[in-house]
């Protein structure tokens, strides 16, 4: 098989299509969570803290030389490492709110199987029934003579 015949088989995979859409919905999740930790949590967390914004401190280990033009500050920058560890805290806490839920989903209909078949639909029904007639008939009548 060529290897673009494998490689359309490969991405034509339900796995791989929805593995790509998690990826997509991911990253729209994480713009999502930047917000929501930059705008919303650390602002009051901040006033709590006599008003320190939290993305702005560091340790500074070497000040910047005022007789170069070039940038020399060299510093450990732990409030933005403090940011990054609550926007993981709250995804974390997100996916595992999810996984729970689907956990409580899968749980119960593995209890109640009889809850998750359902009738089939009106139309499928009726070509179900058709369908049992056309067999019924076909059986009374008689098969055709061959010349």
């Amino acid at each position: 098989m060529p290897i673009l015949g494998e490689f359309r088989e490969f991405i034509a995979r339900g796995n791989v299509i929805d593995l790509a859409v998690g990826v997509i919905i991911g990253a729209a999740f994480n713009d999502i969570v930047k917000s929501l930790v930059d705008q919303v949590v650390m602002p009051p967390v901040g006033l709590l803290f006599s008003g320190i914004d939290f993305a702005r401190l560091e340790w500074v280990l070497k000040p910047d030389n005022p007789a170069t033009k070039a940038n020399e500050l060299v510093a450990i920058q732990y409030g933005a490492f403090l940011n990054t560890l609550i926007k993981f805290l709250i995804v974390s806490w997100v996916v595992f709110l999810l996984v729970k839920a689907v956990n409580v989903i899968r749980r119960r209909d593995a209890q109640h199987p009889e809850a998750t078949s359902s009738a089939p639909p009106p139309q499928e029904a009726l070509l179900m029934e058709i369908r049992d007639l056309l067999k019924a008939q076909a059986g009374r009548e008689e098969p055709p003579t061959r010349h």
